[in-house]
């Protein structure tokens, strides 16, 4: 039932050769020439690396036909051939699981959403991996291997331990979940935090390719933020690099799970929103989507809470510009269904809080459905297959 070929590794052996692959997985089809470029290595180190991943069936070289002989040899691009791999990304929320199954170049073949029974470890790890099963029947169709496994979970993750520290929406505590669903899965697993993982898709498949520095913000649930600094993901001595959500912008505000006042996830998060729409207007909204119905439909109380919402955005993105200087700011999030109504204050409140140049970061909406979150987590599980050096 699984397609998995027992011991397989990926054949690039040395940090440079993984550095040239993920090059041209993030940028190609590139000569060997724009390679050596591009990674900043000699010519003669790609052309030795290049040629066992050829051989592999991971690089497919094309070939110029209409090359004139007299030329000499043409300098033909390779380029990655995604159909060899393919992984599998789960996305667990506190109600459902969303999985993905990838190939090497993260593009969905095909999804899945599972709702969970109860948020326990045990209930969770059963329906992933009987979602994980259901994705390896769909890749037996394609008659390559599944070659790992990624999760992201949200909260304070141990990316390198594979270990969920602490999840609030779980209300989960050091569960050892990659460990857990190896067991299950039988597949190489890599957990990260979700927020980190979606950073590793817009990296190396997004909004983020090219880019040296920049930072992906994410508004809903909670408010998360994924720090890419000098090309690397950055976690934090702790893990916990990136946390805007608590920083506290108003001491005299809300009170936050965290026990902290005026924290920027007390006032823009879709609980906090809801909370101030029903003290706002009196009106007792259930969730999300009936708060933004009511300031969709011109209600200024519930129009004021969004207004709110938006400048802690833009002030907590502010600060992000002031201390790591990114090129670019990518906003996301299943909150952004809110987007025309606090827009103008988010652009606002970072215009007065960006101090200098940092004012210069472009900052860029990026509305993403939830399987985007999965195929985050698949991008981390090809980050681990191809990188020896990730953390």
């Amino acid at each position: 039932m699984r397609s998995i070929l027992p011991g397989e590794a990926f054949p690039a052996h040395t940090p440079a050769a993984s550095q040239i692959f993920t090059t041209v997985l993030c940028h190609g089809p590139l000569t060997r020439t724009e390679v050596a470029k591009r990674a900043g290595l000699s010519a003669a180190a790609v052309t030795k690396a290049v040629r066992p991943l050829i051989e592999a069936g991971y690089l497919v070289e094309d070939v110029d036909e209409e090359a004139r002989p007299s030329l000499g040899r043409p300098a033909n691009p390779v380029r990655v051939d995604g159909g060899r791999a393919l992984f599998i990304g789960l996305k667990i929320t506190g109600d459902e699981i969303i999985g993905v199954l990838t190939d090497l170049c993260c593009r969905i073949r095909t999804s899945r959403h599972v709702p969970l029974a109860a948020p326990g470890p045990r209930a969770v790890l059963e329906s992933a991996a009987a979602l994980v099963h259901e994705l390896l029947a769909e890749a037996d169709g394609f008659g390559v291997p599944v070659s790992g496994l990624g999760i992201a979970v949200s909260g304070d993750v141990d990316r390198a331990g594979g270990v969920v520290r602490y999840s609030p929406f779980l209300d989960w505590r050091d569960i050892p979940l990659a460990e857990l669903a190896e067991m299950t899965t039988g597949l190489p697993v890599t957990v990260d935090n979700d927020v980190r993982a979606l950073t590793v898709a817009e990296q190396w498949f997004g909004a983020g390719v090219g880019l040296s520095d920049f930072a992906v913000v994410t508004v809903g649930a909670g408010i998360g933020c994924g720090l890419v600094v000098h090309g690397r993901v950055v976690s934090g001595a702790y893990g916990v690099a990136g946390e805007i959500g608590h920083l506290s912008i108003d001491p005299a505000g809300p009170l936050c799970h965290c026990g902290n006042r005026g924290c920027v996830e007390a006032i823009a998060a879709d609980p906090a929103i809801v909370r101030a729409v029903r003290e706002a207007t009196g009106i007792p909204v259930a969730d999300a989507a009936e708060a933004l119905r009511l300031a969709h439909g011109g209600d200024p109380g519930a129009r004021e809470v969004y207004a709110r919402a938006g400048a802690a955005i833009g002030r907590a993105i502010g600060s992000v510009a002031n201390l790591f200087g990114p090129e670019r700011v990518i906003i996301s999030g299943e909150g952004l269904v809110a987007h025309d109504l606090f827009a103008d204050q988010i652009l606002e409140a970072f215009a007065a809080s960006a101090f200098g140049t940092a004012g210069q970061c472009d900052l860029r909406t990026r509305p993403l459905p939830f399987e985007e979150w999965a195929r985050g987590a698949a991008a981390t599980a090809i980050q681990s297959f191809i990188r020896s050096d990730t953390y």
